[in-house]
């Protein structure tokens, strides 16, 4: 990768050269009313371009450099903290204390695991056989 960046960076050289030793010609520019300015062409084009991809070029790496340290934040953060190692202790007679025991990951089977009793018992509908009573009619 390193070779394709040298050989790039060496064309564009090239072609630099090349466009400055044939267009090296005094060129005048009016910056205002009464100020002119000589310069050569190639100074002229390689100084605007500069002067716009410059800025870019800062504003670029200055927004990388502030990704790259809120990754390393964020990368950080998320990295589980180290557990404290165990401490020995002894009982008041000076015999070490039993170490607790370790908790085992559960490896349940689907048949061991219990069904879920709804949260809400369902609504109770009337039996069939009763009919609801109809109002007398009024006569």
């Amino acid at each position: 990768m390193q070779f394709i960046k040298t050989l790039f960076w060496v064309i564009l050289a090239v072609i630099l050269v090349v466009f400055a030793a044939n267009n090296w010609s005094p060129t005048s520019v009016l910056v205002w009313q009464d100020i002119r300015v000589d310069t050569k062409l190639p100074v002229l084009v390689i100084g605007a371009f500069l002067l716009g991809f410059l800025p870019m070029w800062i504003l670029h790496r200055t927004m990388k450099w502030r990704m790259s340290r809120r990754i390393k934040t964020l990368e950080a953060a998320a990295r589980p903290a180290p557990s404290p190692a165990p401490v020995a202790t002894q009982t008041p007679d000076g015999t070490p204390a039993p170490k607790a025991p370790v908790a085992k990951p559960l490896d349940l089977q689907k048949d061991q695991i219990a069904k879920a009793e709804p949260a809400v018992s369902p609504v109770e509908k009337p039996p069939a056989d009763k009919t609801p009573t109809e109002k007398p009619k009024a006569g």
